[in-house]
């Protein structure tokens, strides 16, 4: 039986000490209900931002408590679908997004999905359905992270590749990992420049499994191809700096090699992809080749 976590049981800061709304064990299949990172008040585009409450952006489903999870295991997360309503929301807003000085008007534009594809302007863009918000309870030293920020807990990574098909790994800091989940988008160009995707409510169907003793710094995504370090910073320097070297730490412990030759491998092999550049801090991800090493070496290593 798949449980179902709904939509009305949400968190907007990542803590970590939170109440569980959910219980769940290694092996289940659940169900979370998203909601838009605006929580469905926007449904027009002759809407004005400035009357929608802003206590109640970014919310994210949960926290959902996993039955053994304690701090230094790794949470396993398969993506299984992400099914999105049939339309969604973008907005441009003054002062915000990588071109936020150029902006002289708050636009909200609606966008309908027909078929699987995003119209916009008679222009049809498939869809690629996504999760911007996903996370755990952060450690202690650490403390609380709203919801629209990201960190080694996960939350606002803004990542294409968490996507169905995808398996996604966080490292446990508090017992019970707490899961939380939301912020969803059906299509998203890597950086997200304009501040938004197509911001969208959705299903996710998500199989939960758990490794013990075996906690990364970072979180990461396994694709069919890559293995990619998702890390975070104040600027792209440092996000670029922690993601690569997570990278070469991994392939270094992986194939019992020189930290020398890892980071030659990596300079010959690693792609570097800007997540997103816009949240409070701004997210970056390593993709390391299958064929450099497995996520079974991967983990093994750790």
């Amino acid at each position: 039986m798949v449980k179902l976590v709904s939509g009305d049981k949400v968190i907007y800061k990542f803590k970590p000490s939170m109440e569980a709304v959910e219980t769940i064990s290694p092996g289940d299949v659940i169900k979370v209900e998203t909601n838009d990172c605006f929580y469905q008040q926007i449904t027009s585009e002759e809407q004005v931002l400035a009357e929608i409450d802003y206590d109640r952006l970014n919310p994210a489903t949960g926290p959902i408590y996993i039955e053994g999870a304690e701090p230094g295991d790794l949470l396993k997360l398969k993506i299984i679908s992400i099914d999105v309503k049939s339309k969604g929301v973008v907005a441009v807003v003054p002062n915000e997004g990588a071109l936020g000085d150029q902006v002289t008007k708050p636009v909200i534009r609606v966008i309908e999905i027909e078929d699987g594809q995003a119209v916009f302007h008679g222009i049809k863009m498939p869809i690629k359905p996504m999760i911007g918000v996903i996370g755990v309870a952060p450690a202690d030293e650490d403390g609380e992270w709203p919801t629209d920020s990201p960190w080694k807990h996960g939350g606002n990574m803004d990542t294409t590749d968490i996507k169905a098909g995808s398996t996604l790994y966080f490292p446990v800091r508090q017992k019970g990992a707490l899961l939380a989940l939301g912020d969803c988008h059906a299509v998203m160009g890597d950086g997200e420049v304009c501040f938004t995707g197509l911001e969208i409510p959705a299903e996710v169907v998500l199989e939960v499994g758990l490794l013990k003793g075996k906690a990364t710094k970072w979180p990461f995504v396994e694709t069919d191809e890559h293995i990619m370090i998702i890390a975070s910073g104040n600027n792209l320097e440092e996000a670029v700096y922690e993601s690569a070297s997570q990278a070469v730490k991994h392939i270094q412990d992986s194939l019992g090699i020189g930290w020398e030759d890892a980071y030659v491998f990596a300079s010959l092999s690693v792609d570097l992809k800007i997540s997103q550049v816009v949240d409070p801090k701004v997210t970056v991800r390593a993709a390391i080749p299958k064929y450099v090493i497995s996520t079974q070496q991967l983990i093994e290593s750790i």
